[in-house]
């Protein structure tokens, strides 16, 4: 993942910062508690496609 993209990408639902996580490869809203997917690079940040994460699964 691209560092300068991850400045400037944020949650589509808050609009808050995005935090990569790379061993599931998504990118992850702290204050929504949403994991978006990201499929062959690209990230998919749309909150119909995101999963809902455990409270401490964002740490």
């Amino acid at each position: 993942m691209d560092h300068r993209l991850l400045e400037i990408v944020a949650c589509p639902a808050c609009h808050g910062k995005l935090s990569y996580n790379k061993e599931n490869l998504e990118l992850i809203c702290k204050f929504d508690h949403l994991a978006y997917p990201i499929r062959d690079g690209i990230p998919v940040l749309l909150e119909n496609e995101a999963r809902k994460i455990a409270l401490d699964e964002g740490q």
